[in-house]
Parts: structure tokens; C-alpha cells; sequence
């Protein structure tokens, strides 16, 4: 079963999100918030699977709930929610922490569907979306002179392996340019994820981006 808390200021929202919810067999909702302070206590006594947590509350917001929640239950994905489509919303949020991103107005369907995709330890986003949001604000920012020290942890294949996260392909992607079973690259993955004190996929499309492994623009890894 996929234990689900819902966080969101108002209770309309959260009524609608626990029938979305309840309307699948192998899910349950897990309990209930309306702050960003009530996340991080219900990640702490409910550990659920998923969060969905808005990310415009009174008082501590989601974006600043995110750091609270993974500290009290690191298991837990997040997928944060608004009504806004704004790109620094997005970035923030998968900057963060948080493992997706969701507009309320979607469908029931994206909905459930989101919630699959990162209980499997996927992007929620589309790859080639997360990549250029990244892109986008890394530019913004100074950049490395090269590569950090953390990616001398990896091995060259799991380089590689980073390499071809950061451009947007899917495990399956991966194996066809490199010649290896999908299996070999969902161990590369978790390797490098663990070498590199990384949660999921889109921290490492960043990381690659903001270590200065992956050039902005090119998608090009640096030697």
C-alpha cells in the first residue's frame, strides 16, 4: 500500500486530493495538513510514501517545509502542488528536494499517475523539461571552474551514466547508447546516487549541471 499525506491550506483542495486518492485500491491517505509546519510533523509520525504539498501556505510555506520533511522522513517523495506556472516555482522546488512538480488543475489521472512515478524513483517531470529549468537558472548563477571533487567518487562508467541522466534519457535510453542491460544502468544509478548523497534523478540532473560536469546549453560533460 502507498501511504499519501496531504498539505494544502485549503480544505476544498485536500477533500478533492483524498478521493483522488482513496479511489485506488493500493492507496491510502495517511493524514492531513494545512501548513508547511504541520507537513514536517506528519512526515515524522505518518512516514508516508508521498507527500503532496502545496507550495503557497500561510505561514511557513511548502518550498520551506521541503528541508523539514525529508530530515523527519527521508523516505518520503515529494510532490509539490499550486496553481501557479511560474519556472522559478519548479526549480526551487526540485532544488529543494522535492522529487516532482504538479499544477492543482490536472487531471484525477496525472494525479494518481504522479504519485506512481516517483514511489518508483522516477522524474515526475518530463526529463528534457527538468534539464532545460535547470539550465535555465544555472546560467543565472556563477559558474564553477570545472568538475567538484564529488564527482571523483564516481567511476567512469557511472560518469557516464550521470552524463546521460543529466541529458534527459530514461534508464532504458541509457542502456541502448552504452550497450548494457537496463539492469546494469539502475545499479549505475544508485550507485552514483549514493556517492553522491543524492535522492533521486532530478537532484542529479542538477548536481551535474551545478558541479560543472554538464555544460549549460551543450549537454555536454566536462573531461
Amino acid at each position: 500500500m502507498i501511504g499519501v499525506v496531504i498539505v494544502d491550506d485549503q480544505p476544498l483542495i485536500r477533500t478533492g486530493l483524498r478521493m483522488i486518492v482513496e479511489s485506488q485500491a493500493d492507496m491510502f491517505v495517511a493524514g492531513e495538513g494545512g501548513d508547511g509546519a504541520g507537513a514536517v510533523d506528519l512526515a515524522r509520525t505518518a512516514a508516508p510514501d508521498v507527500m503532496l504539498l502545496d507550495i503557497r501556505m500561510p505561514g511557513t510555506g511548502g518550498i520551506e517545509a521541503v528541508a523539514g520533511v525529508l530530515a523527519a522522513s527521508g523516505a518520503t517523495r515529494i510532490i509539490m502542488l499550486t496553481t501557479f506556472d511560474v519556472e522559478h516555482y519548479v526549480y526551487d522546488s526540485l532544488r529543494a528536494g522535492a522529487s516532482g512538480f504538479l499544477l492543482k488543475d490536472v487531471t484525477p489521472e496525472h494525479i494518481i499517475a504522479g504519485i506512481r512515478t516517483v514511489v518508483g524513483g522516477d522524474m515526475l517531470l518530463a526529463p528534457g523539461v527538468t534539464r532545460r529549468l535547470v539550465e535555465q537558472y544555472v546560467r543565472r548563477a556563477p559558474q564553477p571552474s570545472g568538475p567538484g571533487e564529488e564527482l571523483g567518487r564516481l567511476t567512469e562508467r557511472e560518469r557516464e551514466v550521470l552524463a546521460e541522466i543529466a541529458r534527459g534519457l530514461s534508464n532504458a535510453e541509457i542502456a541502448g547508447r552504452l550497450y548494457v542491460s537496463e539492469g546494469t544502468v539502475k545499479t549505475h544509478v544508485s550507485r552514483l546516487l549514493a556517492k553522491l548523497g543524492l535522492r533521486d534523478r532530478v537532484q542529479a540532473v542538477i548536481a551535474a549541471y551545478e558541479l560543472g560536469f554538464v555544460e549549460p546549453g551543450s549537454g555536454k560533460s566536462v573531461p
